[in-house]
């Protein structure tokens, strides 16, 4: 295996089994709390869990934007650039963390009412939101962090950080529900003490990290980092950068988020069996996701430090493996998908006539891999570039693109039309993606 190849794959599959480590905190949470109570509770934990996942999904660009510019200055071997990236990162998340504590009353009854949460669940939601959001900060100390490490070509410490997480979470979630008796507050407890370890445990791996670096050779941590921090607040120029590149990532979610929702929402008001059709056939392209994920982190991590140092041959040799990967992948699942689509189905779920219900849309799920494998891969290798405006224009177009086919095509398809939305949807944002990238992309060497 070729030194690219390998590098790829040293950054990818960290990535990918954080990733599938992320559906066990939810998992976690349900099982406690099916076996404490009714459904209401199970539905308190569903939409206060989807209120949290909703909130940190939008602020993700801060990951995204941090492995940039990070990935860039390893590149360039400017350590203290670096490192200023990351103190911007951490004032922002931790700053935007905070205020979330403090407007937490205006949060919770806006989220509340937008997620349509039933009377009988709503103590509960309240009292799940009121002790998770204070590990905000947290969370999005370690939305930066994360992305620091990815810049710096590290992604098994997040992968570390993800595992003991879960298990902090299971453990302290046990014995807070079933020892100490707090029921949907255990939950939630479990959940912030298991967010502040893994910020915590993220400093530590910082610290140490960093002392390993030539600038630590003539100060002290402490005066280092007074130092650093001071002129980082003050470089107003390199702030505005940062803001730039971030807006362009938030509205690139925001186009996600909102296509997500309405899929959620279409299916829902086609009653109650075809939103749970669309949900389960939805968890093919979450599974996906979350491989294709591992290598658009590669790519953010490898296409960055490549820029930085000027090296156009390897980068165009990394986009070229990366494709090589995403082909393998698309491969992978679609044969999955074809051939064990419906044996999957049946172990999301008991329920024959959901699974009966679904087939006539399975077919959907098999373009899935194909339609969305570019799309995924250039997000990465644009993140690492910092060419947000590359991923923010496709997506934009690609949702009006989705709306617009939904409305027109609705009456004569009904939820067949929903599925080839998305997947033009997927296919679109790569397309114009790479075209993007030839024009403005690659010429940037």
């Amino acid at each position: 295996m070729d030194k690219t190849n390998r590098e790829i794959l040293n950054l990818a599959i960290p990535s990918i089994v954080s990733n599938i480590t992320v559906p066990l905190l939810g998992l976690v949470d349900l099982t406690i709390v099916g076996h404490i109570g009714n459904e209401n509770y199970i539905g308190a934990i569903a939409i206060g869990s989807m209120i949290f996942n909703i909130m940190y999904w939008i602020l993700g660009f801060l990951r995204m934007g941090t492995s940039g510019m990070t990935s860039q200055a390893y590149g360039r071997e400017a350590w203290e650039d670096a490192f200023r990236v990351l103190l911007r990162a951490l004032t922002i998340g931790v700053g935007m963390g905070m205020a979330f504590i403090v407007c937490q009353s205006v949060i919770e009854w806006g989220m509340v009412r937008a997620m349509n949460t039933p009377e009988s669940s709503l103590p509960l939601v309240r009292a799940y939101f009121r002790i998770a959001i204070w590990g905000a900060p947290a969370m999005l100390g370690l939305y930066g962090l994360t992305g620091w490490f990815i810049g710096m070509q590290n992604t098994k410490i997040p992968m570390l950080i993800a595992i003991v997480q879960n298990i902090i979470n299971i453990f302290a979630s046990l014995l807070f529900v079933f020892a100490f008796g707090w029921k949907i507050e255990g939950v939630a407890a479990g959940t912030l003490i298991a967010q502040w370890s893994g910020f915590f445990m993220a400093l530590f791996f910082v610290r140490r990290g960093l002392r390993n670096k030539t600038f630590y050779a003539s100060a002290t941590t402490a005066q280092l980092s007074l130092s650093l921090f001071k002129s980082t607040l003050a470089h107003v120029e390199a702030w505005q950068r940062f803001f730039v590149v971030n807006r362009d990532i938030f509205l690139r979610t925001l186009c996600l988020v909102a296509v997500n929702l309405f899929f959620t929402s279409a299916g829902g008001k086609q009653g109650a069996l075809m939103l749970s059709v669309n949900t389960l056939l939805m968890t093919m392209f979450t599974l996906f996701s979350y491989f294709m994920d591992g290598f658009a982190y590669a790519g953010e991590a490898l296409s960055g430090k490549l820029y930085g140092a000027k090296d156009k041959a390897r980068f165009l040799q990394m986009v070229r493996r990366l494709f090589f990967f995403g082909g393998v992948m698309v491969v992978l699942f679609t044969s999955v998908y074809v051939f064990g689509g419906l044996d999957f189905l049946r172990l999301l779920t008991d329920e024959e006539y959901v699974v009966r219900a679904s087939i006539p849309y399975l077919v959907w799920v098999y373009f899935i891999p194909l339609a969305g494998v570019a799309a995924f891969i250039y997000d990465g290798i644009f993140i690492g570039m910092t060419e947000t405006k590359g991923m923010l224009v496709p997506s934009a177009i690609a949702m009006a693109c989705f709306f617009a086919f939904y409305y027109v095509a609705k009456p004569s398809l009904g939820n067949n039309a929903l599925w080839i939305a998305f997947l033009m949807f997927l296919s679109f944002r790569g397309i114009l993606q790479f075209f993007w990238a030839r024009k403005y992309v690659f010429n940037r060497f």
